[in-house]
């Protein structure tokens, strides 16, 4: 059973856009997917709130005192949501149960050094899981992107791919809906910008 975790300590990355969003490719799938929110706020539990009972049904995983524990029996796959400032015993708890850890990132100098840290400690730490970046709001030929790219490549981390700034996202998430959840057409320049994160999770 796969474990994936969503992790940045820097706030307003697009954590909750990425969690959610893979919870709905895996429902859509067929597996028995769970979404657990590590945060306070319960973006992603407040989220699961407004899906529709028609849409390939995604599991809340309740997780009491913000303390990571194991998913029921029958869970296929996992995926975590976190909060910004995540650290010490929580943040070693949820790497500890990680298979999969991405860590999305925005392309600007401020989101780059504010993540800086926190990229380096990974990069040192004897994790079983795998750790990638994806880009947030990148337009992949950019110099952003190259510039995100390079910086993440001399840290010997893998860059996952690029997701546009685009309103689907929002609109979506307003309806507790994913990319999966609509006709292809409605998101036909957003579906392939996941194919290459899609193939890293399949990836053992």
């Amino acid at each position: 059973m796969p474990v994936i975790a969503i992790v940045n300590p820097k706030g307003g990355v697009g954590k909750s856009t990425v969690a959610t969003n893979l919870a709905g490719y895996f429902a859509a799938q067929g597996h028995k997917v769970m979404l657990g929110d590590t945060d306070v706020q319960q973006s992603s539990r407040t989220w699961l709130s407004l899906r529709p009972g028609n849409l390939p049904v995604i599991h809340p995983w309740d997780i009491a005192d913000g303390k990571v524990l194991k998913p029921p029996k029958g869970t296929t796959h996992v995926v975590l949501d976190t909060p910004a400032g995540l650290k010490g015993n929580r943040l070693e708890a949820v790497l500890k149960l990680a298979d999969k850890v991405i860590v999305p990132l925005q392309a600007s100098i401020f989101d780059i050094l504010a993540t800086e840290d926190f990229l380096k400690s990974l990069s040192k730490m004897k994790l079983n899981s795998q750790i990638g970046i994806l880009g947030m709001r990148v337009n992949t030929r950019s110099r952003a992107a190259d510039q995100l790219g390079h910086y993440v490549g001399q840290l010997g981390l893998p860059v996952l791919g690029f997701l546009r700034d685009t309103q689907n996202y929002v609109q979506l998430a307003a309806h507790g809906a994913t990319l999966w959840d609509v006709a292809p057409s409605r998101v036909e320049k957003d579906l392939p910008q996941w194919e290459e994160v899609l193939k890293w999770l399949k990836n053992s």
